[in-house]
């Protein structure tokens, strides 16, 4: 069945991996550079400055998709700045229908203006407080370390600094070639020390030994992408005919898939929507969740994502329920915070829905 995205924005949903820094409102890029003195940006015309942060990220490469973060992170360089950034992030959520989010960011990139990195957290943090009150949309935070970089170990201390201000998670992003997890087992077995939580980008630019690496050497209770797990199933005629090991561990420990359905074609690391594994995992029962990852550079929201899960994979009303209820499970949010989501605020949300489906 096709659904319209007004149809489509109704739905409460719920994001866990999205990138702070690749979200950005266009307008808002533009007045943060003419207030910072930032003259790097290709132009100044809103509509214009949009389209050339999708082509330039819908290119097929994730180094070339990452070549954007420049222009987003060089005018996120202030208190104010940052604040600001976090709180339309929040109002966008909003409008998109989106009932919880998980943001992620690294503080690294924010400390040309001469913030510290607890500076930097702290005004993220101011921001998506304001737009929690305002906008009634859960959040948390979660702090990336970059593959490239050997501060791996000071984000891990820094997310758990802030741990009970908002601060939900650590992860490690980047360019995966090159730069495997294990390089950074000291950040993770901090983490893991102090009862923390760890998501990990893997399986998007490198392959399956990626995800094995970020679980059983890191201990990764999500994966961010993870789309070459399919290199360890064995598929005949569209039919799954064997899980290799790390494929069935997976699978049999519920470990959650960040899955990024536009974001994925656009860094290459799925040839096509439909050729994108999300179907085989779905299908396989597999704990997907749907996100936008970058929600400027891929020109997309959560509303997009659910409309290519419905259009491309034939997901119903009842699938995008039980992906919204998996992902809810899978927040780095207490127990108890979760299931008031799930019951008080999805499970009500759907039955609404469906409700005013009957009426019509």
């Amino acid at each position: 069945m096709k659904y319209s995205l007004k149809f489509l924005r109704t739905l409460p949903k719920v994001l866990l991996h999205d990138h702070l820094d690749g979200g950005l409102r266009p307008q808002t890029i533009i007045e943060l550079a003419r207030d910072q003195k930032y003259d790097k940006l290709p132009t100044e015309d809103a509509g214009e400055l949009a389209e050339w942060f999708f082509r330039g990220a819908n290119k097929g490469s994730l180094p070339e998709y990452l070549e954007g973060f420049q222009h987003t992170c060089g005018v996120m360089q202030t208190p104010e700045a940052l604040e600001r950034t976090a709180y339309e992030m929040m109002e966008d959520m909003y409008n998109d229908g989106v009932v919880y989010v998980e943001t992620r960011f690294a503080p690294v990139f924010h400390t040309e203006g001469g913030l510290h990195w607890e500076d930097v957290v702290s005004a993220v943090l101011d921001g998506l407080e304001r737009g929690k009150k305002d906008f009634g949309v859960g959040f948390g935070l979660i702090i990336c370390a970059m593959r490239n970089m050997h501060l791996s170990l000071e984000m891990a201390e820094l997310a758990v600094d802030f741990r009970d201000r908002g601060v939900v998670g650590f992860d490690l992003a980047g360019e995966e070639g090159g730069y495997p997890p294990k390089k950074h087992v000291d950040a993770f077995h901090y983490i893991q020390r102090q009862n923390f939580n760890i998501t990990v980008h893997a399986g998007e630019g490198f392959g399956k030994e990626s995800i094995w690496q970020a679980i059983q050497w890191c201990g990764a209770h999500r994966i961010g992408h993870a789309t070459r797990l399919q290199e360890d199933i064995t598929v005949h005629d569209n039919q799954i005919v064997k899980f290799g090991k790390l494929a069935q561990y997976v699978l049999d420990k519920r470990i959650p898939l960040e899955m990024c359905l536009s974001s994925n074609v656009h860094t290459g690391a799925a040839p096509s929507l439909q050729d994108h594994p999300f179907g085989l995992y779905y299908n396989a029962k597999y704990r997907v969740t749907i996100n936008t990852d970058d929600r400027l550079m891929s020109d997309t929201t959560m509303t997009k994502e659910y409309q290519i899960a419905a259009d491309v994979f034939k997901l119903n009303v009842d699938d995008l329920e039980k992906i919204t209820i998996n992902a809810m499970k899978s927040a780095f949010i207490p127990y108890n915070d979760r299931l008031y989501y799930i019951y008080d605020v999805i499970k009500k949300g759907y039955a609404d829905v469906r409700m005013n489906m009957k009426k019509k």
